[in-house]
């Protein structure tokens, strides 16, 4: 092989690593208080509803407007605000995953996604009687 052939071989090996190495998301899970030492920067964080605290919402209002009080699974407590609809079944989820920055003490959140077990629990439930009427 010429010497140009293997230069080209390692600059295209190098630019394949350096891509795929761009593409992959490095982001890991906050809780309130890493988030808080990350102060503008674009984190996961996981926590669930207070449901002791009101959710404020008014769609008449202003339908793009969200905010309530999430706890992590340390105890910690944030406000979160979402510019954005209320997710369909957020007062029923069991954890949500916030994707946002903290900006002061309120979480900016850009994107929530819901974690529902219990709608896993009934498709288990349903497997296991099936599986239980074929043996």
């Amino acid at each position: 092989m010429k010497k140009s052939h293997i230069i080209l071989l390692v600059v295209i090996a190098i630019a394949i690593g350096t891509l795929i190495m761009l593409s992959v998301d490095f982001s890991t899970y906050d809780t309130v208080a890493s988030a808080r030492q990350k102060q503008g920067k674009f984190v996961h964080l996981i926590a669930k509803l207070d449901r002791t605290s009101p959710l404020d919402y008014d769609p008449a209002k202003n339908p793009n407007y969200l905010s309530f009080i999430a706890k992590d699974s340390l105890g910690n407590v944030t406000k979160v605000v979402y510019h954005n609809t209320k997710p369909a079944e957020l007062e029923q989820s069991e954890r949500m995953v916030l994707k946002g920055k903290m900006q002061g003490d309120v979480f900016e959140c850009s994107d929530i996604l819901l974690k529902c077990p219990s709608k896993y629990k009934d498709d288990k439930k349903q497997l296991e009687k099936t599986v239980g009427e074929k043996s």
